[in-house]
């Protein structure tokens, strides 16, 4: 549904976004990256940019983590908030930040052979190397 609206925000709400429509089901990445931003892996959903609008985000702040990928965090709190593959027209972002409900679920675990030792992905969703 077009009309639905997902709100979301960082840990002290200095960064509040809203996203239109359903979201896509979401995917859990494993790789190094990923892992040393959040803590353990990120889940998170596709949204076309022009579904985001970033509400309040004077303090969003970008790291530019590869060539082609920057990320977007809370510069007061650290919440970690998108992952931004710049030259395409989606942006991923971060299942832990909306509020409240998200009608969707996690449908793949990526870059699987880059997880952490300290865990095992045992709830049989997809799992894929990259």
């Amino acid at each position: 549904m077009q009309d639905q609206i997902h709100k979301g925000s960082c840990l002290c709400g200095a960064v509040k976004f809203s996203v239109t429509g359903a979201l896509a089901e979401a995917d859990a990445c494993h790789c190094s990256q990923c892992r040393k931003q959040s803590g353990h892996y990120f889940a998170s959903t596709d949204v076309l940019e022009e579904a985001l609008s970033i509400e309040e985000g004077g303090d969003l702040r970008w790291y530019q983590s590869s060539e082609k990928v920057r990320r977007g965090f809370c510069g007061t709190c650290g919440s970690t908030l998108f992952w931004d593959p710049m030259f395409k027209d989606k942006i991923a972002v971060a299942m832990g930040a909306f509020d409240g409900t998200t009608g969707t679920s996690l449908w793949s675990h990526i870059f699987v052979a880059d997880k952490g030792d300290y865990y095992k992905i045992e709830d049989g969703v997809l799992q894929k190397d990259q």
